[in-house]
């Protein structure tokens, strides 16, 4: 990210200590007036979102948004997620296997969200800054807490069911092998009578399935308009 060189007016946002609502119009006329359409682009709106200190509370919508929409729905698989985009998504955002910026944990979220498919790896990644705000005390997801302990919270709960939500079908929550090692995990963190209700209502509800992989695709981030797909 360091040898990307902002064009205008990224360059002169990304000097600022506060970004504004008229910088962020500035960048959909100028910038994104497509909105965000390739891998660069994504790296140009990680380098503001970590260089400007302050940020007013539209850059969160328009930042989870924009890139959610170029990560699900512009690349192939449209409206879907594959192995490949999700290590792409989780190399650029995530440090050691950690997310830092809470906008960035949002972007995650939101990503699961949208798609009609996500694989595994995705949810047990987003489950596991759960894991590391009990264990370690890192993350964007421990900064977030509204109460530090070593105990599921309400919080937590729905967190953990946002990650989860499409999978819940029938009283049964259906999940591969990935995910349900971080939910065992994080609830070998807690002290059990900490626990809230909830949190053995879930785990009673798990059902560990095996879905065959999918095969691996010599591509990378194909874009609609791009032709033919490059080669990883």
């Amino acid at each position: 990210m360091s040898e990307i060189r902002l064009a205008f007016p990224a360059c002169v946002i990304a000097g600022k200590h506060r970004l504004g609502v008229e910088d962020i119009d500035l960048l959909r006329r100028h910038s994104f007036p497509e909105g965000v359409r390739s891998a660069d682009d994504v790296v140009v709106m990680l380098a503001l979102n970590n260089s400007c200190p302050e940020k007013c509370p539209e850059w969160n919508t328009y930042f989870v948004e924009q890139l959610a929409a170029f990560i699900v729905h512009y690349n192939y698989p449209q409206g879907s997620l594959d192995e490949i985009n999700v290590a792409w998504l989780m190399r650029m955002i995530a440090a050691d296997g950690v997310i830092h910026s809470a906008v960035e944990l949002e972007l995650v979220l939101h990503v699961i969200e949208i798609s009609a498919y996500v694989p595994d790896e995705l949810r047990a990644f987003a489950l596991d800054q759960l894991r590391l705000a009990l264990s370690d005390s890192r993350g964007a997801y421990h900064h977030g807490r509204a109460i530090a302990r070593r105990g599921i919270t309400r919080q937590d709960v729905d967190y953990i069911m946002r990650v989860l939500r499409a999978l819940s079908d029938g009283g049964a929550i259906t999940v591969q092998a990935l995910t349900w090692a971080v939910l065992m995990r994080i609830g070998e963190e807690t002290l059990p009578a900490s626990n809230h209700p909830r949190w053995s209502q879930i785990v009673s509800a798990l059902v560990l399935v095996d879905y065959a992989e999918a095969p691996r695709r010599t591509r990378w981030l194909r874009l609609v308009d791009s032709g033919e797909a490059a080669v990883a």
